[in-house]
């Protein structure tokens, strides 16, 4: 939870009743019957760190459901992410490679729930940005929607040339305010087999 940067409070199982915190995360073994408040499982720490805060969210909102899943990419020698969830950025992080990045998108997308998942990558380099969208219509087994859009003015000046990545993170969140044509992406299990090595542009439905 010290990586979630949340504050919170370690119990007995005894006290779980009379806890008036907002969620508890506990095992299933010393949950009682019936709890007052939203409660996790201890099988969610096996989870990325986006996907523990987006389903603590999910619990602690759940009369309302996440219209969409908003993910940024500024794709480039580093490659800048930015994810949006329940209307808020809930990860930016730094990938050195597409292969990291398609990884760490695939557990993120199957882990959040979301009505719409859609991914912006900017089109500065569409050699990359084509190979990661067909990396993940190959890897994730669901469709999700894309846009590529105008990267231009979102590279962030600082006095500290890209220190840490710092501007390739901003660009990915620039980017996901960005408006680009929207496509369907399906997935290769729905619509036929289709050999990776001859995409050169994501099997797309336009709607």
């Amino acid at each position: 939870m010290k990586s979630l940067k949340l504050d919170y409070d370690s119990l007995i199982p005894e006290q779980i009743h009379d806890y008036h915190g907002d969620i508890i995360l506990t095992t299933s073994s010393e949950a009682p019957k019936s709890i007052k408040i939203p409660a996790l499982y201890e099988d969610i720490l096996d989870f990325e760190p986006t996907v523990i805060e987006g389903l603590i969210m999910q619990k602690l909102d759940s009369a309302h459901s996440s219209d969409e899943l908003l993910i940024g990419i500024d794709p480039g020698k580093r490659i800048g992410l930015s994810i949006y969830y329940y209307g808020r950025e809930v990860e930016h992080s730094l990938h050195t490679s597409v292969e990291d990045l398609v990884s760490h998108l695939v557990r993120i997308l199957a882990g959040l729930r979301a009505k719409k998942k859609i991914i912006k990558i900017g089109n500065g380099n569409m050699r990359m940005a084509t190979k990661i969208t067909n990396l993940l219509n190959l890897r994730y087994c669901s469709d999700f929607e894309i846009e590529f859009v105008d990267e231009q003015r979102t590279t962030v000046k600082t006095k500290n040339y890209n220190q840490r990545g710092k501007r390739d993170m901003q660009s990915a969140k620039y980017i996901t305010r960005r408006e680009g044509p929207r496509h369907l992406v399906l997935p290769l299990s729905r619509i036929g087999s289709v050999s990776y090595t001859h995409l050169t542009l994501p099997t797309i439905l336009l709607v």
